[in-house]
């Protein structure tokens, strides 16, 4: 009996070593995003408590870490934050935990709007596909990076009158949706290119001929056919959204203290590492090893669906 497309493509898979390894460590990072309030219950710590100020012997009179390498102990498994000695291991927990929530959010929301997008221009094509081109094209004349931090600012004066603090849930929808608005063309323009060379083939006509609706041919003939550069696409977009989120944060545009993030540990960083780099070490690696992990299992799952790209 024969295996199903999708069946083939998990065989593939499971044969690539350096995929399944990658899917297992970006597994680890989204179980410990969920499980952020209870590591933070079992470890007895939680972000915001200042020990170092609370507790005696613990930072020095410039406010640095008594003990060596960042005050890691067994009470402080990752040691304490200079100045305000909070713990380390729970900050970069509930950190990973708000930075992924906000990309994951923004590539699932870049991800429908690609597809809607895309397979609209490219299976309408006319007009529709020459105003949505012109859209997608003028979106992308936007220097990415430059317009993250100009349009995050100006999202939130829409809804906070100046001179008042910006709640933190309204920065975290606002970096969603300025993260979502300037996110989905790449994937709309690359899917519109597969769709306008599928509709010419053979099966898409047949289809057309026996009375298939325009949903039926998208959702049935369509769809299937692009699973592989969606998926790829997602693969690749999340950890690029995670980076981009931990860059405005870094900057002061995206989340702030006292609200522990990704971004904001390494702005802090970079004020101590001369001191203590310690502290920086382990959002670093951490950022490191799951950007590394998420492109990897990107390529494997590009090569799982698409043995011939295989390298």
């Amino acid at each position: 009996m024969g295996r199903s497309p999708g069946q083939l493509m998990w065989r593939r898979f499971k044969r690539d070593r350096t995929g399944v390894v990658s899917a297992w460590i970006v597994l680890f990072f989204f179980v410990v995003a969920v499980a952020a309030p209870l590591i933070s219950l079992l470890y007895g710590k939680d972000p915001t408590t200042t020990y170092g100020l609370n507790e005696t012997g613990l930072l020095n009179q410039y406010g640095y870490p008594v003990r060596p390498n960042g005050g890691i102990s067994g009470e402080f498994w990752f040691g304490i934050e200079p100045t305000l000695g909070r713990d380390v291991l729970t900050q970069l927990v509930y950190g990973i935990r708000t930075s992924l929530l906000i990309a994951a959010a923004a590539t699932v929301l870049c991800v429908l709007t690609g597809i809607v997008v895309g397979v609209t221009a490219g299976y309408v094509g006319g007009r529709t596909d020459y105003f949505l081109g012109r859209f997608i094209d003028l979106l992308l004349a936007f220097p990415a990076q430059l317009s993250f931090v100009a349009f995050t600012p100006v999202v939130y004066s829409l809804f906070v009158s100046p001179g008042k603090e910006t709640p933190t849930y309204l920065r975290v929808i606002t970096l969603i949706l300025v993260l979502w608005v300037l996110g989905w063309m790449g994937l709309a323009r690359l899917l519109r290119g597969q769709v306008l060379s599928l509709r010419e083939r053979e099966f898409i006509e047949a289809a057309k001929v026996t009375g298939a609706s325009p949903w039926r041919i998208i959702t049935k003939e369509l769809l299937p056919n692009l699973w592989t550069p969606i998926l790829v696409q997602a693969t690749l977009m999340l950890p690029t959204t995670v980076t981009i989120e931990a860059g405005l944060s870094f900057i002061g545009v995206g989340i702030l203290e006292p609200t522990p993030d990704w971004g904001r540990m390494f702005a802090n960083g970079a004020k101590y590492y001369e001191s203590d780099i310690t502290y920086i070490f382990f959002p670093g690696l951490a950022m490191i090893v799951f950007v590394v992990a998420f492109n990897l299992l990107g390529d494997s799952v590009r090569d799982a669906f698409d043995p011939r790209t295989r390298r």
